[in-house]
């Protein structure tokens, strides 16, 4: 990776506010990956972002659905949440990420399972947890698109 950077959040609010800060940042076609362990709070950063594109949207973690879609009659832009948990890698080519991405911006757990060709120019954040509701979010990029928003999440206000 070429460049990388981190945030602590201290709470659910806190994590859900960094990702609300990102999402007026995110175009048709980008890939956010996330990675981290169960309950690390990837969700609940996805639920920020969707609130960042669509207020008032409920987010649910698409484990069993596996793509879960937020857009809301003002929003500018799909988010496209996907959970690869269930998944093998060579399931996730059956899966029409091309389509996704066409239409909106895709936001991935478990995105170490996409194949290459996507995470290349993703923004990918591993959440590690430090204590109770305390983690650290670390940001990464190593080219494109990917470095843009990685510029974006530097530029993001401290949230307490």
């Amino acid at each position: 990776m070429i460049g990388t950077d981190a945030r602590r959040t201290d709470s659910v609010e806190a994590t859900e506010r960094l990702g609300e800060a990102l999402a007026p940042a995110l175009r048709v076609g980008d890939v956010v990956v996330l990675q981290g362990d169960l309950g690390a709070g990837k969700t609940r950063f996805v639920s920020g972002l969707a609130r960042g594109l669509t207020p008032g949207a409920r987010v649910r973690s698409p484990s069993f659905t596996l793509v879960n879609e937020y857009r809301g009659p003002a929003s500018r832009l799909t988010l496209y949440h996907l959970d690869l948990y269930r998944l093998g890698t060579g399931e996730v080519d059956g899966l029409g990420l091309e389509e996704y991405a066409e239409q909106g911006a895709l936001a991935v757990e478990w995105g170490d399972r996409l194949p290459a060709a996507w995470s290349e120019d993703a923004l990918t954040l591993v959440f590690d947890v430090l204590a109770d509701d305390a983690r650290v979010i670390s940001a990464s990029a190593s080219r494109g698109r990917g470095l843009e928003l990685l510029a974006a999440w530097r530029a993001l206000p401290e949230l307490a």
